[in-house]
């Protein structure tokens, strides 16, 4: 099998030991899913698929966002409960993905159950002197890591712009970098925290 790898550019051979790890983003469940998303788990199916053809096993882990801006303000929109409506998108979201008969993951960790070790995460990366906190929230100093960017290839030019597209907040005047990144931010009144 050959992949292509955005880091070196190049399509290399995939030779994996039997059991291949895998990772794919999740969805953050306020709203229905969409063609995209299917386009991505419908292609880590494939993959999976073909891998256990060749004689692997397969573990693909896929989170789901379940606590985010994005739910907080539409749950506040429906007047229901941020979880509830997680909830709800999240069984919407497995009855699309049986529909397509989409593998299901080896496993599927939630944001909110995982809060205590981001937590602990975000303590090391500010002790290790890669993070710093400015008007309430933890950003991470891309400073601090001299390959920032590297995988993908992109001028920082490019960075910023694919940044302010896709709600980077390249504006916000806390940061030291535009392109620092949140790592933890401040709750409103109504909000979990």
């Amino acid at each position: 099998m050959r992949l292509y790898d955005t880091a070196r550019g190049a399509i290399v051979p995939f030779e994996p030991g039997p059991v291949v790890t895998m990772y794919t983003c999740g969805i953050t469940p306020y709203d229905s899913t969409h063609l995209g998303h299917a386009a991505v788990y419908v292609t880590y199916d494939v993959l999976q698929r073909r891998l256990r053809d060749l004689g692997h096993d397969t573990k693909c882990v896929r989170n789901v966002t379940d606590v985010d801006d994005s739910i907080l303000g539409k749950a506040r929109t429906l007047g229901v409960h941020y979880l509830d409506l997680a909830a709800a998108e999240t069984g919407r979201f497995d009855a699309d993905m049986a529909a397509l008969n989409v593998l299901a993951c080896w496993s599927e960790p939630r944001a909110t159950s995982a809060i205590p070790d981001i937590r602990g995460f975000i303590g090391m990366v500010l002790d290790r002197g890669h993070a710093y906190v400015a008007g309430g929230a933890v950003y991470f100093d891309i400073s601090t890591f001299p390959d920032f960017g590297g995988v993908s290839h992109y001028t920082r030019e490019q960075m910023l712009e694919y940044a302010a597209e896709r709600g980077g907040n390249i504006a916000d005047p806390h940061k030291r970098n535009p392109l620092d990144f949140v790592l933890w931010q401040p709750s409103l009144d109504d909000e979990p925290s």
